[in-house]
């Protein structure tokens, strides 16, 4: 088991499991329906992607917005504390174009626009 006390395993105990990464990277352009995640994330099960949700709302990364519509709508985005995450990415990204030889694509790409981009901007800041 990873040691309790370190910041290090704590954050990794989160952000390691298979997807949660990329469904933190992709949340990050703001709100994203469960199937919009489900498309961007091409072999993610519908079931992992319900778990690494739910788990992501527990630890209050990631926020449920669900509207009273019929039928329902339920949209995800990131909390204050997963927008903090982000930095961590755009650090994998760079990682991964400078050592390893991996170019962007539209998926890595910095994905945040608008009120995304600007929630980014602001914790990147402070």
């Amino acid at each position: 088991m990873a040691d309790p006390t370190c910041p290090v395993c704590a954050t990794a105990d989160i952000i390691c499991g298979k997807w949660t990464i990329l469904v933190i990277r992709d949340l990050a352009a703001g709100r994203s329906r469960f199937c919009e995640l489900e498309r961007s994330l091409a072999g993610i099960s519908p079931r992992t992607l319900s778990l690494r949700l739910r788990g992501l709302e527990e630890q209050g990364i990631v926020e449920r917005h669900t509207f009273p519509e019929v039928p329902p709508r339920v949209e995800y985005s990131l909390t204050p504390k997963g927008e903090a995450l982000m930095p961590l990415i755009d650090d994998m990204r760079r990682y991964g174009r400078d050592y390893l030889g991996v170019e962007d694509d539209s998926r890595c790409a910095p994905a945040a626009t608008g009120e995304g981009a600007a929630k980014v901007a602001a914790v990147a800041a402070a």
